[in-house]
């Protein structure tokens, strides 16, 4: 089967794991930073098997980590609340 690729690269990434309990939720990210992401970085919810680039300006769209991660307002508002810390 021939394969007709768009990129193939390997790219050294800084990866973070990080577990932190909110008011009613326990969260386990996994956070990687690359230069293929323009200065946002991935975040992977390992808990529930979602992921999303995430930059400064997504956390100021409002709905945005709700629909994304599928998580209700005061989560969602927990885990922006995090990663404001993180990316700013």
């Amino acid at each position: 089967m021939e394969r007709f690729f768009l990129y193939d690269d390997v790219e050294d990434t800084k990866t973070r794991f990080v577990s932190f309990t909110g008011e009613s939720q326990r969260y386990d990210l996994a956070i990687l930073q690359s230069a293929r992401f323009f200065g946002k970085v991935l975040v992977l919810d390992m808990q529930h098997g979602r992921f999303a680039i995430v930059g400064s300006d997504d956390l100021e769209e409002p709905g945005y980590l709700e629909q994304i991660y599928n998580r209700p307002e005061d989560e969602a508002q927990e885990l922006r609340e995090y990663l404001q810390e993180l990316i700013f």
